[in-house]
């Protein structure tokens, strides 16, 4: 089997109660772009992949089987954050807010020279959004 060189290596997933609803909700607020979308047979997202800039994250709708995956909405707590970096930290946050994401940390900022800011998604994940791009020796 050929190894993959594919630069993504890393692919947060999450599952949300209305994939459906969620998908519509990130592309709105996010900016991310349908990549692919799968169904289950009653109509369920059973897998789906959405874009932004050479990234992705996946998707589906929550289930109960062995990973026990449940909204932080659920849960009362949210034990991890997604960061995503952009160009435009500023227009991202006017984006985000005027969809309706709660503010969590407001943009401002920081000592390593990134502008940032981080918001809870309708289910109450957390999202970093910034200019700050870790480099690799790669690149």
């Amino acid at each position: 089997m050929a190894e993959r060189q594919d630069k993504v290596r890393i692919i947060p997933f999450l599952r949300y109660r209305d994939a459906h609803t969620a998908i519509g909700w990130l592309c709105e607020a996010f900016g991310f772009e349908r990549h692919a979308v799968y169904e289950d047979e009653v109509g369920k997202v059973a897998h789906a992949e959405l874009s932004y800039g050479g990234g992705f994250i996946m998707l589906g709708e929550m289930k109960d089987d062995a990973l026990g995956m449940r909204s932080p909405t659920e849960l009362g707590a949210v034990n991890q954050g997604i960061y995503v970096v952009v160009d435009d930290a500023d227009a991202h946050y006017a984006r985000a807010r005027a969809a309706g994401a709660e503010i969590v940390l407001d943009i401002k900022d920081q000592p390593y020279g990134s502008r940032e800011y981080t918001v809870r998604d309708l289910e109450g994940n957390l999202w970093s959004f910034g200019t700050y791009a870790p480099r690799t020796d790669t690149d």
